[in-house]
């Protein structure tokens, strides 16, 4: 997503109690400050100033625009001078956009010297806001609350924060997503209601066949297939013989009728599994690595929850150093002295949390029973990380994400796919303890780009249940944690 072409609205309140010239005041600095916010490189959408807001016709109109705008991905909402609150009830009750509660004012410092009634009347953020922040509470509306100086790096920064998992959920809602195939056959945490999914988060689930995939890939003219292993062997490291075997070429043609297919439907995400394969040459590898890369979501073995997470994760990491990835934790190592986690997949690991330039290779994979697949090998960089599950827990959607630190990975020369080792926070044995308790999946988002903070304005914005595994774990306080949380989402269908 380009920037201009997601907004965030900066909405203003007061009230006429001041007087007009109060007001003019309020209107111009309001625009300042929405001004250097759609300037800041750290909110990655337009800030567009509305005109200051004083009565509750005004207020419910600017919320149903927002409502109706398909380029508005939220409002910031900050009051300048008191603006009593019962006026924001009908707006905010209707507003279906997230909403951002910037507790800032204008001037940084009291002037001490200068300071007035009239200073005093202009500059009500310290109570206007909490007038604000009531109503808010009362009407139980979740909402980001940043407190700082508008010019305050730290509050810049948490704006853009939110800014990015406002545009994910966004896209969550016009999110089409590809199933070719079903699910992994007798797997549980791949299931989930679709239904569900679309009231809550808005996701479209769509299955079709294999053979559907299947008759566009034999649609692929042969111009097209030499074009791509071209491409590849200018982006890729890649010997003569591996460019020029069947299997890149068949993995070629996989891509661009994958592609196609995936364009032509306007799906931003997809699953494959190896279990459907009718029809197809080999297990598509390269072709869903190079998509993922694209800034597509993915999901293995029909896992449609994951794909849609992965979708959203690279919406929001869209411009930050550091890749986002599909991922599944493979298998341990429990050394007592270095514990840790390798993450792999058979195939499907995204180049762009790659440390160098990735390696085409051709290997069998000995499941699926098809031809040799293609597929990018690779190692990733060092540095902090985070991998997140969706899950559905029967009556909500459940987000469980781990931070971890990302640590050199010892030569494998026997192990042709792309990998990633990690130590999870706050150490291997709490944070596999807490993960098995939340019903975390074996498959993941994971992403170098993100921070634990992103995906909890996603979960957040979406109203999905969040379980944070970090450094302060501890399982009895986790176990009370998801014991509180089934008691909440049960009573909170009646609030």
């Amino acid at each position: 997503m380009k920037k201009e072409a997601i907004e965030l609205w900066f909405v203003t309140g007061s009230q006429h109690l001041y007087g007009e010239e109060t007001l003019k005041k309020v209107n111009a600095d309001s625009g300042i400050i929405a001004g250097a916010l759609d300037k800041a490189s750290a909110i990655p959408a337009r800030v567009l100033f509305k005109p200051v807001l004083t009565s509750a016709d005004a207020i419910t109109a600017i919320c149903l625009e927002a409502n109706n705008s398909p380029k508005c991905a939220g409002i910031i909402a900050w009051m300048h001078t008191f603006s009593p609150a019962k006026m924001w009830i009908s707006g905010l009750r209707q507003l279906s956009k997230p909403l951002l509660h910037f507790h800032t004012q204008f001037n940084r410092d009291i002037p001490w010297t200068e300071i007035d009634m009239d200073f005093m009347n202009l500059n009500q953020s310290a109570h206007g806001d909490r007038e604000f922040g009531y109503i808010c509470s009362r009407l139980r509306l979740e909402r980001k609350v940043v407190v700082g100086h508008w010019q305050d790096k730290a509050a810049v920064e948490a704006i853009g924060l939110w800014a990015r998992a406002a545009m994910a959920a966004l896209d969550a809602r016009s999110l089409k997503i590809a199933r070719f195939g079903d699910n992994m056959r007798d797997v549980a945490v791949t299931e989930g209601n679709k239904v569900s999914a679309q009231i809550k988060l808005g996701y479209q689930v769509h299955g079709y066949g294999v053979g559907d995939l299947a008759n566009a890939v034999t649609k692929v003219p042969e111009k097209q297939v030499k074009a791509l292993v071209k491409q590849y062997g200018d982006e890729y490291k890649a010997s003569s013989k591996v460019l020029s075997s069947p299997s890149v070429r068949e993995a070629a043609r996989i891509e661009a009728g994958m592609r196609s297919f995936l364009e032509k439907g306007g799906f931003k995400a997809f699953t494959t599994t190896f279990e459907d394969l009718h029809g197809l040459v080999q297990l598509p590898g390269l072709a869903v690595q190079r998509l993922m890369a694209d800034g597509y979501g993915f999901g293995a073995e029909g896992d449609w929850k994951t794909s849609a997470l992965v979708r959203a994760m690279k919406v929001m990491a869209q411009g930050l150093k550091g890749g986002t990835s599909f991922m599944e934790d493979y298998t341990y190592h429990l050394d007592p002295e270095n514990t840790s986690v390798l993450g792999a997949h058979m195939l499907e690991v995204c180049p762009t949390i790659a440390a160098a330039k990735p390696v085409l290779e051709v290997h069998p994979l000995g499941i699926g029973g098809k031809a040799d697949p293609a597929r990018l090998t690779f190692r990733t960089r060092p540095g902090r990380a985070i991998a997140a599950s969706m899950v559905e827990m029967g009556d909500r959607f459940r987000l469980i994400v781990n931070t971890m630190e990302v640590i050199e990975c010892p030569p494998m020369p026997n192990l042709p796919v792309a990998s990633v080792l990690w130590k999870p926070d706050p150490e291997l044995k709490t944070a596999a303890t807490a993960w098995i308790h939340a019903g975390g999946a074996h498959h993941t988002g994971f992403s170098q780009a993100l921070t634990a903070e992103h995906m909890e304005d996603f979960a957040s914005i979406t109203g999905i249940e969040l379980i944070l595994i970090g450094e302060k774990c501890d399982i009895r306080e986790l176990k009370k944690e998801l014991r509180w949380n089934d008691l909440y989402f049960h009573l909170n269908k009646g609030l």
